[in-house]
């Protein structure tokens, strides 16, 4: 249980679920990342820092760059633990 809220805790910062939603579409290294959200390459390495960590995304150095993809897995588990919490009914839909 207290692995789920710090997985929640991370995902709470608003740039990180940007990263992630980014590298839904396509893997990013940094540079890639830092453009396409307005924000520093130093800033972005330090969010993929924590969500490495967090074991919700990977790296695959490719030459001179690193390129982050997400892990589906852990995702997948995030995913899981809020549909048994969520009480809306959203499911069903």
């Amino acid at each position: 249980m207290k692995q789920d809220a710090e997985l929640f805790k991370i995902l709470s910062v608003d740039r990180r679920i940007e990263i992630i939603e980014s590298l839904k579409r396509e893997p990013m290294n940094v540079n890639s990342l830092a453009d396409k959200l307005g924000i520093s390459q130093s800033a972005v390495s330090q969010h993929l820092r924590v969500l490495k960590g967090a074991g919700l995304v990977d790296n695959e150095r490719r030459g001179y760059h690193v390129f982050y993809t997400l892990n589906a897995d852990t995702l997948e588990k995030a995913r899981q633990r809020l549909n048994r919490i969520c009480s809306c009914g959203c499911r069903a839909q």
